[in-house]
């Protein structure tokens, strides 16, 4: 971050502050954060504050937004941000949330090109260039109990970082200092040996078998939520979410 940056970020945190009380209430009811150190606590609780001050948070169906609601989500969100900074969550305006699961109708084309119609109920959604899309419930249950690789909000702003290449593919822009080559090759061995083991691979969850996109958003939960299991099982992938997190959750 250039000097430039550094003064924009610090006026921009002054100016939209959150509040003492409800910022430590609020992450001191959540699980995932309780492991940070105190100077992670406090770069956490900036990129929060930009995150919430940038983006617009809509309410669906009657759902009544409040402070502690964007906190809950927007602090979860810039956990894997921490060491990436706030542009990471750029090129996107508003963040959606519905009080349960919501509905989308949609056509899809099978193996053979033909086209269905599709109705399935959603607990979120990440749209290119659009919004993320989330159902309230599926974040309080998964925000509020530790839940081993299953974190809603860390799996939709997961395919976020991964869009910022052009596509969702699996593929988010990687750091200099991190080989295609190997990130590729480390990815698409364990992706295609869960997918060949999908039956009997009970401790990683089978919605990641669908595509490299779900997968990459599947391990992020995993990384941060479960690291132990994901490292036992596959120690290369985790190892290229440590490099490109920058961050090691497994203790």
């Amino acid at each position: 971050m250039s000097q430039l940056q550094r003064w924009l970020a610090y006026f921009e945190v002054r100016r939209h502050a959150l509040p003492d009380a409800v910022w430590r209430n609020t992450i001191q009811a959540l699980p995932l954060l309780q492991p940070l150190e105190a100077t992670q606590r406090a770069r956490l609780r900036v990129l929060t504050t930009q995150l919430i001050h940038r983006k617009v948070f809509t309410g669906i169906d009657g759902f009544d937004i409040t402070l502690e609601n964007k906190i809950v989500i927007a602090a979860q969100a810039c956990l894997e941000i921490l060491y990436l900074g706030i542009e990471s969550f750029s090129g996107w305006r508003e963040i959606v949330i519905y009080p349960g699961a919501f509905h989308v109708n949609r056509e899809i084309q099978d193996e053979i090109g033909l086209v269905h119609q599709e109705h399935r109920a959603l607990n979120g959604e990440s749209w290119m260039q659009g919004p993320v899309i989330l159902a309230w419930e599926e974040v309080e249950r998964d925000s509020f109990t530790r839940q081993q690789g299953r974190n809603v909000v860390l799996h939709e702003f997961a395919h976020k970082l991964d869009m910022l290449n052009g596509r969702a593919n699996g593929m988010p822009p990687l750091h200099p200092d991190m080989p295609i080559e190997v990130w590729t090759a480390s990815l698409s061995a364990a992706f295609a040996q869960l997918r060949k083991h999908m039956d009997h691979a009970t401790y990683i969850d089978s919605y990641a078998a669908t595509d490299p996109a779900e997968f990459f958003a599947v391990m992020t939960e995993y990384f941060f939520t479960a690291p132990e299991i994901l490292k036992t099982h596959y120690p290369a992938v985790y190892e290229q979410l440590r490099h490109y997190y920058r961050q090691n959750p497994y203790r």
